[in-house]
């Protein structure tokens, strides 16, 4: 039965939980309209261009929470400690209530990777920009911040593969607690 809804953000969070399960590929319009209870002209009334602008949709507003909660903050930080820290708290807490799933690595995978590429691209880039900076105001040289901002992203996207596929969350805490560590430590 399909369900009343309030407005398009409420599919769009919707959405987001079909595609965190079941990916883009396997997203398919009859399966969306089930798992999220809403009917197929509501679909198209939100997203015209159909299941591609609805995948933009999920990821536009992934990308807007993480620039308020993750980018913004490391960017404005007058405290680089405390800005990891809490970059490290906010990223485990957002992805371990998501199913350990980030959508923009599971878009990568799938066969629409080109249609998404420039946004898939802006995420990544936004995050180990954004890092860097603040890793600069450490006192790190820039090239090894750099360094750990790339490495510090790629340990987190590779640790919930790993935490999906050991199916815990402890995996995914420790390697996120280590990659702090390593971005805190003092220059090599």
């Amino acid at each position: 039965m399909a369900r009343t809804v309030l407005d398009r953000s409420d599919v769009v969070l919707a959405l987001a939980g079909v595609f965190r399960k079941r990916g883009f590929e396997a997203s398919s319009l009859s399966v969306i309209q089930q798992e999220t209870g809403v009917g197929r002209g509501s679909l198209y009334h939100f997203f015209p261009d159909g299941k591609t602008d609805m995948a933009r949709a999920v990821l536009d507003q992934v990308s807007g929470w993480f620039e308020e909660q993750i980018f913004v903050p490391l960017r404005t930080a007058t405290d680089p400690q405390q800005a990891i820290a809490n970059m490290s708290k906010e990223v485990t807490e957002y992805f371990i209530s998501r199913q350990r799933v980030c959508l923009f690595a599971a878009i990568t995978l799938g066969e629409e990777q080109e249609t998404f590429a420039e946004a898939v691209r802006t995420y990544f880039t936004n995050w180990v920009d954004a890092l860097t900076g603040v890793l600069t105001t450490t006192g790190l040289p820039p090239q090894e911040a750099a360094d750990r901002a790339l490495d510090a992203v790629a340990a987190i996207q590779g640790g919930l593969i790993l935490a999906r596929a050991y199916g815990d969350d402890a995996t995914f805490l420790g390697i996120v607690a280590r990659t702090e560590k390593n971005l805190l430590a003092p220059s090599r």
